[in-house]
């Protein structure tokens, strides 16, 4: 055998700082720390009978609760936690809770993130506001904390999270078989990941999608979110 074996890009690297409990604040939505005693009850209705969606829980690792104390002994917990680091989503006055999400997997030593945790109550479900959360998240992984890779992980049974992902500029790099053991279920995990070489492209789909004139006076997107971002990465 002759000549040098293959090996990655040297790469000249300064560890990714970690997240923090900052709140990230955009035009229809705030990203901003759990607040338990504040939380807990509308959150729990949002996710549970009579009148919030149950299915909210089908893929995630907890729930449903069995009452709002209970939820609220789960939020004090997650609160405390720095992996996973986990958020409310609020209503852009900064008044309703809506959903929850989370950085977690935090590996600043070599730039590797993961968002996951996600769900959102129906007020927020294929809003603009749920898509900027999104966009926040990235935003702020990759321009503000040097990440060099965001991943995205579901079930791989979990239509709506493989369709949000491929949505949102997530590339599938593979389905894990029997990953996880999740409520007593074998899971197949689907894995989704942005690498810092695309996220500019990603980036300016997200701004224009967001931008005013992408929406009609009805509200109603003239362009879709992936389309901007093809077109985006066809530009590089």
């Amino acid at each position: 055998m002759t000549g040098k074996p293959p090996l990655g890009e040297h790469v000249d690297w300064t560890p990714a700082r970690r997240p923090a409990q900052i709140a990230l604040s955009g035009a229809h939505v705030l990203l901003r720390p759990l607040q338990p005693e504040a939380d807990a009850e509308p959150l729990f209705a949002l996710a549970h009978a009579p009148h919030g969606d149950e299915s909210i829980w089908t893929y995630l690792p907890d729930g449903p609760y069995r009452s709002v104390g209970e939820m609220r002994r789960m939020l004090a917990h997650a609160a405390a936690s720095e992996d996973p680091l986990f958020c409310t989503l609020v209503s852009s006055d900064g008044q309703r809770p809506l959903g929850m999400a989370a950085y977690l997997r935090i590996t600043p030593e070599f730039g590797v993130i993961e968002i996951g945790h996600i769900w959102l109550g129906a007020p927020l479900k294929r809003t603009t506001a749920a898509t900027e959360a999104i966009y926040l998240l990235l935003r702020e992984a990759f321009d503000r904390m040097g990440y060099r890779r965001v991943e995205w992980k579901c079930d791989a049974y979990n239509a709506a999270s493989r369709s949000a992902a491929e949505r949102f500029g997530f590339t599938l790099e593979g389905i894990f078989r029997k990953h996880r053991l999740v409520k007593g279920r074998s899971r197949d995990t689907a894995w989704y990941a942005i690498v810092d070489d695309d996220s500019a492209a990603i980036r300016s789909g997200f701004q224009a999608w967001l931008a005013d004139q992408n929406f009609d006076r009805a509200g109603v997107q003239r362009q879709r979110l992936a389309a901007l971002i093809t077109q985006a990465r066809g530009r590089r």
